[in-house]
């Protein structure tokens, strides 16, 4: 690799410019409609969201009601530590324990609705290609990650996920107090019969995982190790993130009646804000 002579104004301008573009590991593709590999049948102009997300970066984004979003384990270590808000009313946040109460299922897979701490639903997991999720544990620490790894702060080799999502959070005006437990994608934890926790870690290499966004949301993403990653290296890898527009919102046909009051209880905070919409306009 040779390194980009910056050393002067005109020529740090040129090497910006230069990278116009360019599609890296690092940042996401705008517009994402130039993201070279869409996803099958999706018209690229459909898409709103598309980037790369090394382990131990983060990432964040507003997303509309109906956009499906795609998470990708590219090389088999990625740990996706997900959170959401509701973009109109922040303080109404994702509630990892109503999402395993719900539904009565602490295991996340397809069809897991995950749940507001107001009784809505935010997202539902619509397609799942790993099986290897937790909606347990949360995220790591700065001092657990200290601890394991000799270093867990946001520069760090290995960052802590509570200090990448402190950041991602920031950029939405919300601070490290608004942040409630997370759920992870593409690690696996499973309860013994006495309460221990035991991983299972991930399914391997290019599994996915599609969500349903119900009501726009804030979405934070932190890519760092599981808690309870077995490795004592920090070996995560990448993550691919994708998003576009036109999902169907569908109503649970088969959903217990705890899933299908919060998806009405959804469906009616939506409403009201369009009609809200409509008389002000």
């Amino acid at each position: 690799m040779t390194s980009a002579d910056t050393s002067t104004t005109t020529a740090a301008k040129e090497h910006a410019r230069s990278q116009a573009g360019a599609i890296t590991d690092s940042m996401p593709v705008v517009p994402a409609s130039a993201w070279p590999t869409l996803p099958s049948g999706i018209d690229p102009a459909r898409l709103t969201w598309a980037e790369t997300v090394p382990g131990g970066r983060y990432t964040t984004k507003v997303l509309a009601r109906g956009t499906r979003l795609r998470l990708r384990d590219l090389d088999g270590r990625a740990c996706a530590h997900l959170l959401l808000y509701r973009a109109d009313a922040p303080w109404e946040r994702l509630n990892v324990a109503d999402t395993v109460k719900v539904p009565w299922q602490a295991y996340t897979g397809a069809g897991h609705p995950l749940l507001s701490d107001q009784g809505r639903v935010l997202a539902t997991v619509v397609s799942d290609g790993s099986g290897r999720h937790d909606a347990l544990c949360g995220t790591t620490s700065l001092a657990s990650n200290t601890a394991k790894y000799g270093d867990g702060s946001l520069h760090s080799a290995s960052p802590a996920g509570r200090e990448l999502l402190t950041v991602a959070a920031a950029k939405h005006g919300l601070a490290r107090r608004d942040l409630p437990p997370s759920l992870s994608f593409f690690h696996g934890v499973r309860v013994g019969e006495d309460g221990s926790l035991r991983s299972i870690g991930s399914a391997g290499a290019d599994t996915a995982v599609d969500l349903v966004i119900h009501l726009p949301v804030i979405v934070l993403i932190a890519n760092t190790a599981h808690p309870l990653d077995p490795s004592p290296t920090y070996d995560t890898t990448a993550l691919e993130v994708l998003a576009w527009s036109g999902a169907d919102v569908a109503e649970p046909v088969d959903g217990d009646p705890e899933y299908r009051r919060a998806f009405l209880n959804t469906e009616d905070v939506w409403a009201a804000a369009q009609f809200q919409g409509r008389e002000l306009a």
